[in-house]
């Protein structure tokens, strides 16, 4: 074990580039941190993280789910979202959105979103040095959200930059991203009115059109849940993708087997979330004293959740630092509890699809090229601005 002072800072290049050996020490060390430089306590250990995502009640999302500087509230800043929500409202607001949001409408997609696969890589430059993020992992969830929400296909460039941008600011160095959350606002506010007066069938009229014992979302709940479906929705599969296929140039035993035996893939795609999540945590707001791992969180405090450390966790998975595909992982990178992702099946099936696209044509092999890559600089959320791949 190391003498080295321990410390934790979710927005350090370093961290951003690997995490992985400091969530090791934060689990060995120290699985309760107190991190000066992000203002919260941090938990790494799996089961630590479990119990708080399921405890709603002690662990509130009400106040918000990044870790922000004392004098930033950001439920001033962002409309009413699902994830920043507790019971009651919460349990409305999922009944409702769960409404429109349902598991057929994601199936009804398999068909379409293969045929935006296959039509991205068409495209793509296979001779030369090309760009993952840009070309095809960025593109494909922005054209899913777009046909979903049944907005113009033409403005989902709008969709990669507003989403891309929200990412990438940092609450703890006063980016806030406002600019962006509000020229969606208004983008989908004039969006929303039109599908009011002319109804389609798509998300967006069956969201307005949804009820649940006479409750309907607020004009500032449905503009809340544009942002988090474009933000979490797109940012998701992107950085799946992306940090997938550096792992499968990275072991190209595996990637031979996938593109042997495509069945093997919905199985991958949950190893690939476990070990490399695109969602490296989330925070919650204590609401009582707690007691943990020998010292007290007050209420008030913030505890960021590492799912990223928790799902390298060897107390739970043996050999946790290895990739492996035949792995069948039950890892928390959708969350656990109340706030399961809403959008875990879309991502999946996204994601399922772009590997068997990628993996079908067997003279397609790629190499990353991770000295020319860009990290996204947020903190809770790990992938690429920018990949190269030849």
């Amino acid at each position: 074990m190391s003498d080295h002072e321990l410390r934790y800072d979710p927005f350090d290049p370093e961290v951003i580039a690997d995490p992985y050996a400091t969530y090791r020490e934060l689990r060995d060390r120290a699985p309760l941190y107190w991190s000066p430089a992000a203002g919260c306590w941090v938990l790494s250990r799996y089961h630590d993280v479990a119990a708080v995502l399921t405890d709603p009640i002690t662990y509130s999302s009400a106040s918000g789910i990044f870790p922000t500087p004392a004098d930033v509230d950001m439920t001033a800043i962002l409309l009413p979202m699902l994830v920043m929500s507790d019971p009651p409202r919460h349990t409305q607001l999922r009944q409702i959105v769960s409404r429109a949001f349902t598991p057929r409408r994601i199936a009804a997609l398999e068909t379409t979103i293969e045929g935006i696969a296959a039509d991205l890589l068409f495209q793509v430059p296979l001779e030369d040095d090309w760009d993952f993020v840009s070309a095809f992992s960025g593109p494909l969830p922005a054209i899913v959200i777009a046909d979903l929400l049944g907005v113009p296909r033409e403005d989902r460039d709008r969709f990669r930059a507003w989403s891309t941008t929200f990412v990438q600011s940092n609450p703890s160095r006063g980016q806030l991203g406002v600019e962006v959350a509000t020229a969606l606002y208004d983008y989908f506010a004039s969006f929303l009115a039109e599908r009011r007066a002319y109804p389609e069938d798509d998300l967006m009229t069956a969201l307005v059109q949804a009820e649940v014992e006479g409750q309907y979302l607020s004009e500032e709940e449905l503009l809340g849940f544009c942002l988090l479906l474009l933000v979490a929705g797109h940012e998701t599969t992107t950085n799946l993708l992306s940090n997938g296929v550096v792992l499968l140039a990275a072991h190209p035993e595996s990637r031979e087997r996938l593109a042997d035996d495509p069945g093997l893939v919905p199985g991958a795609v949950e190893e690939l979330l476990r070990y490399d999540s695109p969602v490296q945590g989330l925070s919650r707001t204590v609401t009582r004293p707690v007691e943990l791992h020998g010292q007290w969180m007050r209420p008030g405090d913030t505890v960021l959740l590492l799912f990223g450390a928790a799902n390298r966790d060897e107390r739970v998975f043996a050999d946790a630092e290895v990739f492996d595909i035949d792995r069948r992982p039950e890892h928390i990178a959708f969350g656990r509890g109340i706030h399961f992702c809403l959008g875990a099946a879309l991502a999946r099936l996204e994601t399922r699809i772009a590997l068997q696209t990628l993996l079908g044509d067997r003279s397609f092999r790629w190499e990353a090229d991770l000295a020319g890559a860009e990290r996204l600089s947020s903190g809770p959320v790990r992938g690429f601005a920018s990949l190269p791949v030849r």
